[in-house]
């Protein structure tokens, strides 16, 4: 079917694997979309319902609680039925979604729009991260699955220009902010329909002919295909969730999930309620300090996608967890009377997510095996948002009860944490097959 290349030559990515990862992205880009324009609308709706720090808080929170909800269930449903009609009914859901919000008309009802829109996003994190690492092989997986996580900081600097750009239209620019996400959404189905079903997992349940129907189809006669056929011809395997509860992939399911929550609790705290945070710290929360932002997490990505597959998965998230603690600390001293060193910490820390950003999406996606990719990932999105959702809830409260720099300081510890749990438990899965990666030697 095609000719293996020699071993000193890496292949080129197909047309396809371009187009899968893009539109495969688009999911995670509108998470960082409407993580950021709810922390830019809250500026408005806060003063117009007379809001309290606690529905301040729920409102942040809700769509990262309907995250850990969608990832939990629909993770283990795309291990069941399948990655392709998933991949186009969530996105569906996000558009009407993003339509409801903008009529809500008291805090409860945007609080459930936000929470319902939090579940169709987190169903797509298993579902087009399953579909994507299983279209790639050894050499671009890395890369592949990363870029997801880029495009999530793309959405939050898209956001905070856009979110600034319809302040301007008044007392209704906030509606207009939650209405706007239903533009890239619709633009996100048209470019997703089509797509096939995932031959990796087309193969595990007995569907090997059409796998390779599949496999031809996409890839054609021009690209070595022999990672693919060798796990086609590979025996079926029940998807039982149960799997990532139990042995080894226990530790891969904590190790996985925990890592993930301790990055984004003080990252999701950061973009949520940036403007209140830059208030807190005495620093105008303008539009310009919200992209320079939101650039400076954009572009510590760009590096790890390259480090990943270079040096390794390990020695990144290691480091750049400890870089993470660095930075919070240095704003956490710095307290609000030095404006430089917070802008260095602030910096630090933001560049340092870049690591365990993109890892949060490739380890879960590595570490598990095709019957259940999905439920691994579903289950790591729902532990990291269950911490991220009640540390976001706490955040307007912790500023006004303890202060910034106790919470900041808080906020370094949770990423020391993390530094230890990876100094300990993050594997090296560089260079290796999906087969190869999810194996645990039983």
């Amino acid at each position: 079917m095609s000719t293996p290349l020699p071993a000193n030559i890496k292949p080129r990515m197909s047309p396809f694997q371009k187009k899968i990862t893009f539109y495969g992205s688009g999911g995670p880009f509108l998470d960082g979309y409407v993580i950021v324009i709810v922390g830019i609308a809250l500026t408005q709706i806060s003063p117009q319902w007379n809001l309290t720090a606690a529905q301040n808080g729920a409102i942040g929170a809700a769509a990262l609680f309907g995250l850990m909800i969608g990832g939990l269930i629909f993770g283990y449903v795309t291990d069941r039925v399948g990655r392709e009609v998933m991949y186009v009914i969530d996105i569906i859901a996000i558009c009407a979604l993003s339509i409801f919000q903008a009529f809500a008309q008291d805090p409860m009802q945007l609080i459930i729009y936000r929470l319902l829109m939090g579940i169709a996003i987190g169903a797509d994190y298993p579902i087009a991260t399953s579909l994507v690492s299983e279209f790639s092989t050894r050499e671009h997986r890395g890369f592949m699955v990363g870029v997801i996580d880029l495009m999530w900081y793309v959405g939050a600097v898209v956001a905070a220009v856009v979110g600034f750009a319809l302040l301007n239209l008044g007392d209704d620019g906030w509606r207009w902010m939650f209405a706007s996400a239903a533009f890239p959404g619709v633009l996100l189905l048209l470019g997703r329909l089509g797509t096939p079903e995932s031959p990796r997992w087309l193969a595990n349940q007995g569907r090997k002919d059409e796998a390779k129907a599949v496999l031809k189809k996409v890839f054609g006669t021009g690209t070595d295909i022999s990672e693919f056929l060798a796990e086609i011809d590979q025996p079926m395997v029940k998807t039982k969730f149960t799997k990532i509860l139990t042995g080894k992939y226990l530790g891969r399911s904590l190790f996985c999930g925990i890592f993930w929550m301790l990055m984004v609790i003080p990252l999701f705290a950061l973009y949520t309620f940036g403007p209140q945070i830059f208030e807190a710290l005495h620093i105008t929360a303008g539009l310009w300090i919200e992209i320079i932002n939101n650039l400076f997490f954009t572009i510590g990505c760009i590096p790890a996608l390259l480090l990943i597959s270079r040096v390794g998965r390990r020695p990144v998230i290691v480091w750049c967890f400890a870089f993470m603690t660095v930075g919070l600390l240095l704003v956490a001293f710095a307290g609000t009377s030095m404006l430089w060193l917070i802008i260095l910490g602030l910096t630090v820390f933001a560049v340092a997510t870049g690591g365990p950003g993109i890892l949060s999406w490739v380890y879960p996606n590595e570490l598990f095996p095709t019957e259940v990719r999905a439920s691994a990932t579903g289950l790591a999105t729902g532990i990291s948002r269950l911490g991220s959702a009640v540390g976001t809830y706490f955040v307007p409260t912790m500023i006004v009860s303890l202060g910034i720099q106790v919470t900041m300081f808080i906020m370094a510890g949770l990423c020391l944490i993390g530094w230890i749990l990876c100094f300990f438990m993050a594997p090296e899965t560089m260079g290796k097959t999906l087969a190869e990666a999810s194996s645990v030697g039983e």
